[in-house]
């Protein structure tokens, strides 16, 4: 049996189900083969036909044994087997119904164990299993409990990880549970987050933090200790003059957040005199998004006694 066999639009439309049924059997009895080339021949075809078809996902789950044995596969000292099985488990999960089969502890600690010692492809891969398992509201808090938010932290510390985006976008997920934002800052992201929005690494990724970072501000904790990290107000306004629209939206939405807790935040802000300009253009020819939170800026700005404010000392003073 061929990949084509499976990719080609006219055998998908004429292939019963039984047929399918048949030969994806037949691909995970392969995958067990000792032959390398048999076993690497049916893995590739899993990942082919998975990535198409939701069909073939549920197909492929009912299998008797075809999970435990991808996940065992996924545990191989071969690096392309290990891959390979890793894409067959996201494409599965793209399946709503087989988040929560998936999601067990022992996969999770499984996870955990790649994204700590993995290679780079192996992280991005295990990072991206875990985003797609986290979007069930459920498993949320089982990563949580497991520990995946601290070896995720843990990860991003590395300079110029490659797998960075990937592991943003699993914080980013995972932060929608406020349990995990309590960990997630308790472990250290703050400061880790925002050494990645200051970083050179890339504006996309930046943006992507910020997104972490606003979802840990919803709360006390999260936003106590964003105040506490030296020249946070700098920081923002740098991003309010890049380019990156995402990065806006998420320094926008920061900066709103700052200015509510802390009067200091405010007033720092007005120190730089780029400042009223960028928020005043962004809420014109920013994002809808962005536009309403640069105007939600001025009006706070407004509704404060500015005068007060430019006639004070700023501890950024020296840095413009």
């Amino acid at each position: 049996m061929s990949v084509a066999s499976f990719q080609s639009s006219s055998s998908m439309r004429s292939m019963s189900v039984a047929t399918a049924h048949k030969n994806i059997t037949q691909c995970v009895a392969d995958a067990r083969s000792d032959a390398h080339d048999v076993q690497g021949k049916a893995l590739k075809d899993l990942v082919a036909i998975t990535q198409v078809s939701p069909l073939y996902r549920n197909l492929l789950a009912q299998v008797d044994g075809s999970i435990p044995i991808l996940i065992a596969l996924s545990k191989s000292s071969s690096s392309t087997v290990q891959s390979l099985s890793l894409s067959i488990l996201f494409n599965l999960s793209l399946n709503n119904d087989m988040k929560k089969l998936l999601a067990s502890m022992e996969t999770i600690y499984h996870l955990n164990t790649l994204i700590s010692l993995g290679s780079p492809e192996t992280v991005k891969l295990a990072s991206s299993l875990i985003c797609s398992l986290a979007m069930l509201d459920k498993n949320k808090a089982k990563f949580g409990v497991a520990g995946t938010i601290q070896l995720l932290v843990r990860a991003l510390t590395v300079p110029s990880v490659p797998a960075a985006h990937h592991l943003l976008c699993s914080l980013a997920e995972l932060g929608q549970f406020h349990g995990n934002c309590t960990v997630a800052v308790r472990s250290g992201a703050i400061s880790v987050l925002v050494d990645v929005v200051e970083s050179t690494s890339g504006e996309d990724l930046a943006g992507t933090a910020l997104v972490v970072l606003g979802l840990l501000a919803r709360f006390e904790e999260g936003l106590r200790a964003l105040i506490k990290i030296d020249r946070i107000v700098y920081s923002m306004v740098n991003v309010l003059k890049g380019r990156c629209m995402l990065s806006k939206e998420g320094a926008t939405e920061i900066l709103l957040r700052l200015f509510d807790e802390s009067e200091g935040c405010l007033r720092d802000a007005l120190r730089f005199p780029e400042f009223l300009g960028v928020v005043a253009d962004l809420s014109v020819r920013g994002s809808t998004k962005a536009r309403e939170r640069a105007t939600l800026l001025m009006n706070k700005i407004t509704n404060n006694d500015l005068e007060t404010y430019s006639n004070a000392d700023s501890v950024y003073s020296p840095w413009y």
